[in-house]
């Protein structure tokens, strides 16, 4: 079954293309961060640098891996969902689960495999810039060379490819569980973990108002109290969505209320299946908002107390910064490839939309509204979660409510999650209006 997978990839390279980009951004930004070990390791680092790079490794680093999967695992369960009939064809021919989960797994490894080549010369120049960037802070010597050998390497290859294959299995795994019970026990479990993110998060922010004003820990708190409250709202965000659906289909005789009254009904029917979109779009905007906007209160609290900043300071603002970038860059690739996937695989519905009268423009009209819809829902939700870590740093360490520069990165990060919603299934809609309507509704889902 392997050399199957070999074939599966080498014929059909375009379907694997959203898991090549996910390994291959994953194992750059793993061995960037694990060439920081190298460099203590085998470079000449002082203690006190020494310190710093491995906690900016471990920290980001863990990140890294945590993203890795998530996103490696987005993209292949949506690539599994979409070889239903593959899967169906090879199972009626003789193929056992056995065999299909190998199958699938070969072709994620393959994949991960050559993501993992493609990312040594990026991550290597990668790490030399993060360390350059350290420099400039003055958190590093200047004449510290950075070394990029066999832990970023083994991490990045190691990391890539287990998370990889994880995905991959529970990918099959998913797609194998189809029974009704099997989907409410999925449902019932997404619950509980939901909740339990939830209560966790509002115990994170609550220790906040327990901390000292000057604590240096205050920080973390709150941070990490958003991040469980985004990570327990985006697993429940279909019945989220659901709930949230009823203003907007209470609006629907506005101008474009037929548009508006499709794009609702199609929300509320695919709820479960488009939690894959709002998921990343929740935690993106929760955990952006809250790391940017505790950062800037912070820098803002420090300035107009007159104290100095130290090095310290300024390696949490580069690991913050570093940590929100790359969730920015793995959270859009989740939603891309979710999007793209998602809208590319309601070819025949649009076929079929547009032999029963409407126009093109009805069409992409509908595909526009959804995507609306999914951007408020997924940015409130975001916001809440955001928010809350956020109101409890700034009264506990500036008895005020809100950072002065809270609003502008919130409309920033609003603006990044719209324009890849938007962007990502206009286009590909308006890609699959290009297919003749007739040629189109033959297209099985």
């Amino acid at each position: 079954m392997f050399a199957l997978a070999l074939r599966s990839v080498r014929k059909r390279p375009g379907r694997f293309a959203a898991t090549l980009l996910s390994a291959f951004l994953g194992a750059v930004v793993v061995m960037v961060f694990n060439s920081l070990h190298d460099t203590v390791v085998f470079g000449d680092v002082d203690p006190a640098g020494a310190e710093m790079l491995g906690i900016a490794a471990g920290v980001v680093g863990g990140y890294g891996t945590l993203l890795v999967f998530f996103a490696v695992a987005s993209a292949l369960t949506v690539n599994v969902r979409q070889r239903a009939a593959e899967i169906a064809l090879l199972r009626s021919a003789g193929a056992t689960p056995a065999q299909l989960r190998s199958t699938v797994v070969g072709e994620a490894v393959v994949v991960a495999l050559a993501g993992t080549l493609l990312a040594a010369v990026p991550a290597a120049l990668g790490g030399r810039l993060l360390l350059g960037l350290f420099q400039d802070g003055g958190q590093v010597a200047r004449d510290v060379e950075h070394v990029f050998g066999p832990i970023a390497l083994g991490a990045g290859a190691a990391t890539t490819l287990l998370a990889s294959a994880g995905a991959a299995l529970l990918a099959v795994h998913r797609a194998a569980r189809d029974a009704a019970g099997a989907r409410r026990s999925r449902g019932r479990a997404r619950t509980v973990m939901g909740c339990a993110a939830l209560v966790a998060g509002a115990g994170g922010v609550a220790t906040t108002f327990a901390l000292d004003p000057a604590a240096p820990a205050l920080m973390a708190a709150p941070a990490y109290g958003s991040i469980l409250l985004a990570t327990g709202l985006a697993l429940l965000s279909p019945a989220l969505l659901r709930a949230l659906l009823g203003p907007v289909e209470r609006a629907g005789g506005t101008p474009g209320g037929a548009s508006v009254h499709l794009a609702v009904h199609n929300l509320r029917r695919n709820a479960a299946r488009l939690s894959g979109i709002l998921m990343p779009m929740v935690l993106f905007t929760g955990i952006a908002t809250a790391t940017l906007s505790i950062q800037a209160a912070e820098n803002d609290a420090m300035r107009a107390s007159g104290v100095a900043r130290t090095a310290d300071d300024r390696t949490l603002e580069t690991l913050n910064l570093t940590i929100v970038g790359i969730i920015v860059v793995f959270a859009c690739v989740m939603l891309v490839n979710s999007l793209y996937a998602a809208t590319s695989h309601r070819r025949g519905e649009f076929g079929r939309q547009r032999l029963a009268g409407a126009t093109p423009a009805q069409v992409l009209g509908t595909v526009g509204a959804e995507g609306v819809v999914l951007t408020a829902a997924g940015v409130l939700l975001g916001t809440v979660a955001g928010l809350a870590g956020t109101l409890a740093f700034t009264v506990v360490r500036t008895d005020e409510v809100l950072p002065d520069r809270g609003p502008a990165i919130w409309l920033g990060v609003a603006a990044v999650a719209a324009a890849a919603t938007l962007a990502t299934s206009l286009a590909t809609a308006r890609r699959a209006l290009r297919v003749p309507a007739v040629r189109a509704a033959a297209v099985t889902a």
